[in-house]
């Protein structure tokens, strides 16, 4: 496997991006989100990356507009149409062999990827979707309590409540929370469903257990969804070498497929 950087023009500014060659005809495009460069926290992109590269699938990361090595403003996620856009032409150009693209996000890069790449990507794998409009107050009561049962149970949790360590007025107002019967979906999670509703491609939805967001998304979402994989004892980011083998897998299942 090689590994080189380039960068790649949108809208006036230079992306920074990182290509892990492979002879495979479908390429994989990571797409981050927030302020997260293109290795990912702990290096994890990076891996992550060389390993499916290692399978045979080329990969292309990068830094969009304003994040990492790459010029211009960051808008946020809904502000990344043109740097998806324009990291597919790139990508394309740099592996003329590759037929088929499949992005991949997580966090607020997979709610991206989902308003903006369904009509120029052949499949998604979308981790974590971001469906928090914009405040605690938006995280459905059933993740609150989830978290807080989660909480109850880890004695170290238990010594910094009763040392002092926690606000009680912030666990007297996420209680609260948790008690309040279910809202309806947000407007950014109606959005996300309108959106992939006409995809064909293959779709897969990712969701750490033990992630905030992601027990966000699922509350807002189809349970029955035969599309929905959750691997229980993972963090938002897949740092445990167990959700990471578990991340690995469910990608290149669907890169075969």
């Amino acid at each position: 496997m090689t590994r080189r950087h380039f960068t790649f023009p949108c809208e006036g500014e230079q992306l920074a991006a990182t290509l892990d060659e492979a002879p495979g005809k479908t390429g994989l495009l990571l797409v981050t989100g927030g302020n997260e460069v293109r290795a990912g926290a702990w290096n994890g992109q990076a891996q992550f990356a060389s390993r499916i590269a290692a399978a045979g699938f080329p990969v292309l990361r990068f830094d969009r507009r304003g994040v990492g090595d790459s010029g211009g403003t960051n808008g946020g996620f809904r502000s990344s149409a043109p740097d998806i856009a324009a990291a597919l032409a790139a990508f394309r150009e740099q592996c003329p062999q590759i037929t088929r693209i499949t992005g991949f996000g997580n966090c607020d890069a997979a709610t991206a990827l989902g308003l903006f790449g369904g009509d120029s990507l052949d499949g998604l794998v979308l981790s974590n979707p971001w469906t928090i409009e914009d405040s605690e107050e938006d995280v459905p009561p059933a993740v609150v309590r989830d978290h807080y049962r989660r909480r109850l149970s880890d004695p170290a949790a238990i010594r910094r409540l009763l040392t002092g360590q926690v606000s009680l007025r912030k666990l007297l107002r996420s209680l609260l929370a948790a008690l309040h019967p279910a809202k309806a979906r947000s407007d950014l999670a109606a959005e996300l469903t309108q959106r992939l509703s006409p995809f064909k491609g293959p779709l897969r939805f990712l969701i750490a257990g033990r992630d905030r967001t992601g027990l966000a998304f699922l509350a807002t979402w189809d349970k029955a969804d035969p599309r929905v994989r959750l691997c229980p004892d993972a963090t938002h980011s897949y740092v445990e070498p167990e959700a990471q083998d578990w991340l690995v897998a469910q990608t290149l299942d669907l890169l075969r497929g």
